[in-house]
């Protein structure tokens, strides 16, 4: 059930949230990793760091992204924490591929960004 549930989560996030195409491939990059990253801690019930400007800036994206998860996907507050972390990896991996490693703009590899 986790490929179907992290599918789930992914076609969520490709609809609704626009930090995952910055327009250059680290800026997506540390995007993805920092606000999935704040979005794990705080679906476990930890609190993500929030000490530098882009933690802060992932706990923000990061907070209304697992508000919209626990009312449109109930099920993730019943996931143990490895298995929370399990299919957040799984999405995180997803948005890498589709919005850096598959991406057809060549503008986001290009030298001179």
């Amino acid at each position: 059930m986790s490929e179907q549930q992290i599918k789930l989560l992914f076609d969520y996030v490709q609809k609704r949230y626009l930090w995952q195409f910055f327009s250059r491939s680290w800026d997506r990059q540390e995007n993805i990793e920092g606000i999935i990253a704040a979005a794990t801690d705080m679906l476990n019930g930890k609190h993500p760091h929030k000490h530098a400007p882009m933690d802060r800036l992932f706990y923000a994206d990061a907070k209304e992204m697992v508000k919209d998860f626990r009312e449109n996907f109930p099920w993730i507050d019943e996931l143990e924490p490895t298995r929370i972390g399990e299919v957040m990896n799984g999405l995180k991996g997803m948005l890498i591929d589709h919005a850096i490693t598959r991406s057809l703009n060549h503008e986001l590899h290009h030298s001179l960004y």
